[in-house]
C-alpha cells in the first residue's frame, strides 16, 4: 500500500465491501472522505469486474494511494447448478458463495482490528452472519431514496400480512408513518406474473429480513428533502426492528471526468440550457425522435448527452441535426454530470431519476423533469415532486411504456424552465442541501458513530 495512513490505535479501520452490482460512486465518495479524516480504509474490489469499470476503479486508487485496495476473487459455481440464468442473480449467487473466505482474510489485516464494514443491500443477508462471527459492526450504504429504502425494509411485514400484495398494480401500499405508496410506482418485476418475480422472493426479501441485524444504514439523503420518511425511520414507526438510519447526503457524485470544458455551454445565458442525460437504453428510438422534436419546440437551448454507440443521425436525421446546430448540442461518451449541473447556464435537467442524479441536482438546485425508467425511479420521482425540486408527469408512465408525443414534451420543458415557483424552490433545495453537507462534511459525526 502506498501513501500515508493513520498509525494510531485511535484511528478507525474501515473495510468497504460493495457488491459491485450497482453504483460504486457513493462508496468511493465515503471512502475518500473517511481516508482524509484519519481513518484507515481497505476497499474490496470483487473480481472479475466488468471491463467497462476497470479504468474508473484504477483511477480512484491512483488518486487515493492512502486507501488500500484488496482484490477479492469471486468463484463461480457450475452454471448448471445456478437457480437462474439471469446474469444479475448469477453474479449475486457467486458473491454470496465466496464471502465465507472473509472469515480467514479479515483477521490478517494490518492494522488487524476492523472498526466497521460498509457494504450494500445486495449482500446484506450473507454479510450479517460473517460480521457477527467476526464481532465487527456492519453498516449498509443505501444508494436509493429513503422512501424506496423504507418500502424494501418493510417488505417482510407486507408480505407476511398479505402474500398476494403484489398480485397486481391496483391500489396503494400502506407503510406506517409514511404517505401511501401507489402500486403503480412499484417495479413491475415485483408482480407475481412477472418472469423476474424471483428478484423479489430470492433477492429482496432475504436481504430485507437481515436488516434488523445491521448496526446502521447510511442514507444518501437529507432531513429537509425527505422529512416524513426519515422521521418515520428514525422514530421506529416504519418498524421498531429496523436499524438506526443516518442521513449523510447529498453525497457528491464521485466522477473521474472532471476538468471538462464546454465552450458552447459557456456561451449560453444563465439558467437557459436544458440538460438531457438518460441511462443507456432508457428511451427507444421512436421516443428519442419525439424528445428531439420536443426540445426543438421548447425553444430553449439544450445539451444532450448520448452514449458512445449512439448515432444521432440514425434517429434524428442529418437535416434535423443541422437545423438544430444553433439551438442544441449533443455530446457522446462520459461527461461529469456534476460539472454540467453546476454550470451557471444549466437551467433544467431531464433524467430518469436515478437517485445519484437526483442528489446531484439537489446540490446545485437545478429543476428536474423526471421520466422514470425502472426500479426505484418512480418513487424517487415522487420524492422530487413532493420536495419541489422538479416535475413528474405520472401519465407518461415508465419510459418506454407509451410513446409520449413531442407536443407534450415541449410543453413540460417550457413549464420546467418558466415556472418561477419551481426555480425558487429548487434554489431552496440547494441551500438546504449545502446546510446538510456542512453538518456531515467534516464526517466528525460519522467517525463518532464508527468509534462508538
Amino acid at each position: 500500500m502506498s501513501g500515508s495512513k493513520c498509525l494510531s490505535s485511535e484511528c478507525p479501520h474501515i473495510a468497504f465491501i460493495p457488491s459491485g452490482m450497482g453504483n460504486l460512486a457513493p462508496f468511493f465518495q465515503l471512502a475518500s472522505k473517511l481516508a482524509a479524516h484519519n481513518s484507515n480504509v481497505t476497499f474490496f474490489i470483487l473480481q472479475p469486474q466488468p471491463s467497462s469499470s476497470g479504468s474508473y476503479i484504477s483511477s480512484f486508487f491512483s488518486k487515493h494511494p492512502q486507501i488500500k485496495r484488496f482484490d477479492f476473487e469471486i468463484h463461480h459455481e457450475n452454471p448448471s447448478s445456478s437457480m437462474t440464468k439471469d446474469p444479475f442473480m448469477t453474479r449475486i449467487e457467486a458473491i454470496n458463495n465466496s464471502l465465507h473466505h472473509l472469515g480467514r482474510i479479515i483477521p490478517s489485516f494490518d492494522p488487524p482490528q476492523l472498526s466497521a464494514i460498509f457494504s450494500d443491500f445486495v449482500i446484506a443477508a450473507t454479510l450479517t452472519q460473517i460480521a457477527a462471527d467476526l464481532s465487527i459492526p456492519l453498516y449498509i450504504v443505501s444508494t436509493t431514496s429513503a422512501k424506496f429504502y423504507s418500502l424494501v425494509a418493510y417488505l417482510p411485514v407486507l408480505i407476511s400480512k398479505n402474500p398476494d400484495i403484489f398480485r397486481d398494480h391496483h391500489g396503494d401500499i400502506e407503510i406506517p408513518g409514511l404517505s401511501p405508496a401507489a402500486k403503480t410506482s412499484i417495479p413491475p418485476t415485483w408482480l407475481h406474473d412477472s418472469p423476474s418475480n424471483y428478484l423479489l422472493t430470492e433477492y429482496l426479501l432475504p436481504n430485507a429480513k437481515s436488516l434488523p441485524k445491521v448496526n446502521g444504514v447510511f442514507l444518501n439523503s437529507f432531513n429537509w428533502f425527505e422529512p416524513e420518511t426519515i422521521a418515520a425511520l428514525s422514530s421506529g414507526r416504519v418498524s421498531s426492528d429496523l436499524p438506526p438510519v443516518f442521513p449523510v447526503g447529498p453525497l457528491e457524485i464521485y466522477s473521474l471526468e472532471k476538468g471538462h470544458h464546454f465552450p458552447w455551454l459557456d456561451d449560453q445565458s444563465s439558467e437557459s440550457v436544458i440538460y438531457v442525460d438518460f441511462v443507456r437504453g432508457a428511451l427507444k428510438t421512436c421516443q428519442m425522435k419525439e424528445l428531439a422534436k420536443g426540445l426543438e419546440m421548447s425553444g430553449y437551448p439544450f445539451l444532450w448527452v448520448l452514449h458512445e454507440n449512439d448515432e444521432p443521425g440514425d434517429f434524428l436525421g442529418d437535416s434535423f441535426l443541422n437545423g438544430l446546430k444553433n439551438q442544441g448540442k449533443t455530446i457522446k461518451g462520459s461527461v461529469s454530470q456534476a460539472e454540467i449541473l453546476a454550470h451557471p447556464a444549466t437551467g433544467g435537467f431531464v433524467n430518469q431519476c436515478d437517485w445519484d442524479s437526483v442528489m446531484a441536482a439537489a446540490r446545485e438546485g437545478v429543476p428536474i423533469l423526471a421520466w422514470p425508467h425502472h426500479g426505484d425511479q418512480k418513487m424517487n420521482a415522487e420524492v422530487v415532486d413532493k420536495a419541489g425540486l422538479g416535475i413528474w408527469v405520472k401519465d407518461w408512465g415508465w419510459a418506454g411504456q407509451r410513446l409520449v408525443k413531442a407536443e407534450e414534451i415541449g410543453e413540460m420543458l417550457r413549464q420546467m424552465m418558466t415556472d418561477l415557483n419551481l426555480r425558487c424552490t429548487a434554489k431552496k433545495v440547494k441551500e438546504e442541501a449545502w446546510k446538510a453537507c456542512e453538518v456531515w462534511g467534516s464526517l466528525d459525526v460519522l467517525n463518532g458513530i464508527i468509534k462508538s
